[in-house]
């Protein structure tokens, strides 16, 4: 079996694609903060559940005071909540720089498992 065809390898490389291309359209928000009629844009998280649901892995309960296995909380983005500014768009420069500092934390994150799976595979393959 390829690298690449390891599930969880796959959705950290389509996560850290995310992040790249979130970092460009929050980066193009801050850059039209002053263009009248310009409405800031953000991208839709990835969805893995499919990528999640054929995967065999199961988490187990031995104890009864272990909490259950569930799908998840779903934390949704900022809504567009922005106040339209006197220059009539909805760019915030703190809420975008926030977004920005967020995302590149997570993509950092990101890649630093990837980094260490990888590692990981090499170790067990005995290549490190």
């Amino acid at each position: 079996m390829p690298i690449s065809d390891i599930p969880i390898l796959s959705m950290l490389r389509t996560r850290l694609q995310w992040h790249q291309e979130r970092q460009r359209v929050l980066a193009e928000n801050v850059a039209n903060a002053d263009t009248p009629g310009y409405h800031a844009r953000d991208l839709a998280p990835p969805n893995f559940e499919r990528m999640l649901q054929s995967t065999s892995v199961v988490l187990a309960t031995t104890n009864p005071a272990h909490i259950a296995a569930g799908t998840g909380q779903q934390f949704a983005e900022d809504d567009p909540h922005y106040e339209v500014r006197p220059r009539g768009n909805s760019v915030s420069h703190e809420d975008e720089m926030l977004k920005l500092a967020s995302n590149q934390m997570d993509y950092d994150a990101a890649a630093s498992v990837y980094t260490h799976s990888l590692a990981l595979i090499k170790t067990a393959f005995g290549k490190a």
